[in-house]
C-alpha cells in the first residue's frame, strides 16, 4: 500500500518527525526560523510496521520523504522473481527524493524493515525554500552527487568482484550505514540471510555458505540474524581484494 494513500494512519503526535529537524546534522538547521516554521506546520508523519511497503516501483512522487525513525531498504525487482537491494535507508535519511527532483517515478520499491516513521512534505513546499535558501539548495546537491558516487561504486563492485568480495563489502556498507551496538562489535541491523544475499547480489544460498565461512575463519560471528565483527580488518581486506 502506497504512502501516499494512507491518511487514516496519520500521527497526531509528532515528537518523532522531530529526528528530522531537530538532530544536529539535520539539513533542515539550515532553515531560517520561517521556513523551518513553513515545514512543520505542514509536514505529516505517518508510521509503518516491519515489512509494509511505503512506496512502490513505477510510483510517481508527490513530496519529500524523511525517515525519522526505523530503517528501510529499497530494492529493484529482478528477473525472476529476485530482488536486488539497491540502497538502505537511516534515521534521518531522505527517501527516494532523486527520483522527486528528476520528475521521474520511483525506480525503486521502499519497505520499512523495522517499526519506522516517515515524514512528508509537499513538492511545491520544498521548491519554495529551495529556492529562496543557498546553503540549503546546495546541502541538497551534496547529498544526491554522494548518492550518485555510492551508487557508481557499488555497481563496479557488485559486478566484478568475486563472492567474498561482494559479501564483505555488503557487511562494511551496512556498518557505514548504521553502525554498531554498544558493544561496537555487533552490526546495529538484524536482516535475513535473503536479504543479505539481495544486497550482495548472490543467491541465498552463496550467502549462507559465505557467511558460514567468515565465521570459521574468525572475521565474523552468527547468532541468528546478528552478525559481529570480531576481525574488522580481516574484513576490510576481503572486501578489498574483492
Amino acid at each position: 500500500m502506497c504512502f501516499i494513500t494512507r491518511v487514516s494512519e496519520i500521527m497526531t503526535d509528532k515528537d518523532t518527525c522531530k529526528n528530522c529537524t531537530e538532530s544536529k546534522d539535520s539539513i533542515f538547521n539550515l532553515l531560517t526560523k520561517e521556513e523551518k516554521k513553513v515545514f512543520e506546520e505542514n509536514r505529516q508523519c505517518t508510521s509503518y510496521k516491519k515489512g509494509e511497503i511505503i512506496f512502490k516501483e513505477g510510483d510517481l512522487p508527490v513530496g519529500m520523504i524523511c525517515l525519522c525513525s526505523g530503517k528501510v531498504k529499497l530494492f529493484k525487482e529482478g528477473v525472476g522473481g529476485r530482488d536486488q537491494i539497491i540502497r538502505m535507508e537511516k534515521q534521518g535519511d531522505f527517501v527516494g527524493f532523486r527520483a522527486l527532483f528528476a520528475g521521474e517515478h520511483y525506480n525503486a520499491t521502499a519497505t520499512a524493515i523495522e517499526d519506522s516513521v516517515i515524514c512528508y512534505l509537499e513538492k511545491n513546499i520544498l521548491e519554495k525554500v529551495i529556492k529562496a535558501n543557498g546553503n540549503f539548495a546546495l546541502r541538497v546537491i551534496t547529498i544526491l552527487a554522494k548518492e550518485l558516487g555510492f551508487s557508481n561504486e557499488r555497481t563496479v563492485s557488485l559486478t566484478q568482484k568475486h563472492i567474498r568480495g561482494r559479501l564483505a563489502e555488503s557487511l562494511l556498507v551496512l556498518i557505514n550505514t548504521f553502525g554498531f551496538e554498544e558493544n561496537n562489535k555487533t552490526i546495529k541491523v538484524y536482516l535475513s540471510r535473503e536479504d543479505i544475499a539481495s544486497l550482495s547480489n548472490m543467491t541465498t544460498s552463496n550467502a549462507i555458505r559465505t557467511l558460514s565461512t567468515f565465521a570459521q575463519e574468525n572475521v565474523i560471528s552468527l547468532y541468528g540474524r546478528s552478525i559481529t565483527v570480531e576481525n574488522m580488518e580481516a574484513l576490510k581486506r576481503i572486501s578489498r581484494l574483492g
